[in-house]
């Protein structure tokens, strides 16, 4: 399998699987608190697939293997952030950030809104880390490495501040989190981040380069093409993309407000 193929693979894998869990969560706010509740339990089985893939697939380092441990991080990956968009693995502040909050309240408040999702998050990369130390299939814990520092990047960056913010994904249960956004034309943070992103991916590209067996090539061709795609999630934040066009026609239609029925019989005469 050439490395061509397996960067498609990570694009649509990543396209497909964004797409699946932001459906999933916009049926399940549209029909209550309870299902957002039962949703994320539903699908706890996606968790524990993506542990046994991990345990399995460190010992397994040809072309099988190696999909089935870059599949399994993002089984872990997403049924965390599956978790956190339908609001049950968030963190203590649920509440919109107050006006005229200093400089520093805002930052633990922020921190409030998404703790114990973050703290989840760093518990499965350091359990990673612990047991694919020397293993000969080290590829769950590399690419969730790729994720967890590519989302707190990102995280980082809509705390400081970027030009353009994507929020009509956001579940009724996170509609708190905008208010602890911020949309300035640019950040120092901002430089930094897509310039580390961009070495890491100049640096799974030259391991590929040297690669020698068939799993690794496959491996770090996945890992590039992941890294290169988080670089590009970054750019998204202040160059004009509209990137929200990948998922939109997969979301359900918004459910309509009180004003819109209202606005809609009065339409029709009724």
């Amino acid at each position: 399998m050439t490395p061509w193929i397996a960067a498609l693979i990570a694009l649509f894998v990543w396209w497909f699987s964004t797409g699946t869990i932001l459906m999933a969560v916009k049926y399940a706010d549209r029909a209550g608190p309870s299902v957002r509740a039962r949703t994320t339990w539903a699908t706890l089985p996606l968790m524990a697939a993506g542990a046994y893939g991990a345990w399995w697939s460190m010992t397994q380092t040809d072309i099988f293997g190696v999909y089935v441990a870059f599949l399994s991080a993002l089984a872990l990956w997403g049924w965390i952030e599956l978790a956190f968009l339908t609001g049950v693995i968030t963190g203590p502040n649920t509440n919109p950030l107050p006006d005229h909050t200093p400089e520093w309240e805002r930052f633990i408040r922020a921190w409030g809104t998404v703790a114990y999702h973050e703290m989840l998050l760093a518990a499965t990369v350091i359990a990673l880390a612990l047991t694919q130390y020397e293993a000969a299939n080290p590829f769950t814990f590399y690419t969730f490495a790729v994720l967890f520092f590519a989302r707190i990047s990102a995280k980082l960056n809509l705390f400081l501040g970027v030009p353009r913010i994507h929020v009509e994904f956001l579940p009724q249960a996170l509609s708190h989190l905008p208010s602890h956004f911020r949309t300035r034309g640019m950040n120092w943070l901002f430089p930094i981040s897509v310039t580390a992103l961009t070495f890491a991916a100049a640096c799974w590209l030259e391991r590929l380069y040297v690669a020698d067996t068939t799993g690794h090539i496959t491996g770090f061709a996945l890992l590039t093409a992941l890294t290169a795609l988080a670089a590009l999630e970054h750019w998204v934040m202040v160059l004009p993309i509209p990137d929200e066009r990948l998922w939109r026609w997969m979301l359900p239609a918004p459910k309509p407000t009180p004003e819109q029925h209202t606005n809609q019989g009065g339409h029709h005469g009724l």
